[in-house]
């Protein structure tokens, strides 16, 4: 008969956080607050230069690029330097490439600084995960992954309005107002996240022990890691690619309607997935991780295929609502099911950096096959080969095995 004490120990619920999570879900708004701050000015800032639509494209995507590119070097940087020092420093080369990008002169500078900040960027996100992997206790990780990424989508969601707003003012402003804003987070971390940081509860029986390092070919062994691969990339595909690049045009072309429609289209994804955060954490602790990846993907890929065959607007924000919810539904389980395959006794920054690529793959690879396909057939085409992604990744899970079995 199970006590009604280890039932408390037992509900992912009842673990307390440590000190050292609430700072980094803290972080984790102010970024991201500050980057939707930028985020509708910089094409608009790039066209000021006076070149095409396609060049101001260029800017934005140069972001993802440099973190697709230089994610090897970060994961090398935490294994070497640690993950406090790694997300300090990357925090700081994002400011200063804000900040240069407020001052630039002419397009060109404008793309290499803000390519700049991509590096930046992809050493913060990897060591934030380490760091989340590392001071996470094991019951907790889906519900701590699912409050992090919850804090980034209030700050996506609250930023560009900020943004629009500051803008009036110049559109240098909102670059410099990102800048300050981590500025204030590397002070943040730097104060309240010690070098020496505290042993958590669950890594005191492992403290003896000499902190190895995960190799990528022993995760790459395992096949749970190569589902979340695929599944991060089928997410990375649809909702921060597809998503961002092709649901603004379908919204002009197919239902003939304004930018507005598109703008609000975004924002119901963001609110499908923001109330899907708000359990799938949980669940993904006491189901499992992989239950909850295979129904994100489902309802992910199955919403993304109907989305490209929607005829009118009200339908439109339906489906877009859905294909958020399969996307926050999955997000959490698969950042837990990492932490899974590294555990908290070794260090795992290229395991990280890889699992951070295939999401910034398919954020690239997306938009540019989802284009082709809507040249040479349709958007209903272009929009289920989303749902054939996903279809491939839901194969590698199902002949995976849980990663709280491993």
């Amino acid at each position: 008969m199970t006590s009604p004490r280890a039932n408390k120990v037992s509900d992912p619920t009842k673990v307390k956080l440590p000190r050292e999570i609430k700072v980094l879900v803290a972080a984790a708004f102010l970024i991201a607050i500050g980057f939707g701050i930028v985020a509708p000015v910089l094409p608009q800032f790039a066209q000021s230069f006076d070149v095409s639509v396609t060049a101001a494209a260029v800017v934005v995507s140069v972001f993802a690029f440099t973190r697709l590119l230089f994610a090897p070097l970060s994961g090398w940087l935490v294994e070497r330097m640690g993950e406090r020092r790694t997300y300090i420093l990357g925090i700081l080369i994002v400011g200063a490439s804000s900040a240069a990008c407020a001052f630039a002169q002419n397009y060109w500078q404008l793309l290499v600084y803000r390519g700049l900040g991509g590096i930046g960027s992809t050493m913060f996100t990897v060591a934030a995960m380490g760091l989340l992997i590392r001071m996470a206790p094991p019951k907790a990780r889906g519900r701590i992954s699912s409050l992090y990424a919850g804090s980034f989508l209030l700050g996506n969601i609250a930023g560009p309005a900020v943004g629009g707003l500051l803008a009036g003012f110049g559109m240098q402003l909102p670059f410099l107002v990102y800048a300050g804003a981590l500025v204030l987070v590397a002070i943040l971390v730097a104060t309240f996240l010690p070098a020496a940081l505290p042993i958590p509860v669950h890594e005191r029986a492992q403290a003896a022990l000499k902190k190895q390092v995960l190799p990528l070919r022993d995760a790459l062994a395992i096949p749970a890691y190569r589902a979340v691969l695929t599944s991060s990339f089928a997410n990375g595909w649809s909702a921060f690619g597809i998503r961002m690049a092709l649901v603004p045009l379908f919204a002009t072309a197919a239902l003939g309607a304004g930018p507005e429609v598109a703008g609000i289209s975004l924002a119901v994804f963001a609110i499908g997935t923001g109330v899907a955060l708000t359990f799938s954490g949980k669940l993904a602790d006491t189901w499992g991780r992989k239950p909850m990846i295979l129904s994100g993907l489902v309802v992910n890929g199955i919403a993304m295929c109907v989305l490209g065959f929607t005829g009118e607007v009200f339908w439109f924000f339906v489906i877009s609502a859905i294909a958020g919810l399969g996307s926050g539904l999955m997000g959490p389980a698969q950042q837990a099911s990492v932490g899974d395959v590294i555990g908290n006794d070794r260090s795992g920054g290229k395991v990280l950096a890889t699992f951070q690529m295939s999401s910034d793959l398919g954020a690239i690879i997306g938009p540019i096959a989802a284009g082709f396909l809507v040249d040479l057939f349709s958007y209903g085409v272009a929009f289920s080969m989303a749902g054939a992604v996903a279809l491939v990744s839901i194969l590698f899970w199902l002949r995976a095995k849980d990663t709280q079995q491993l």
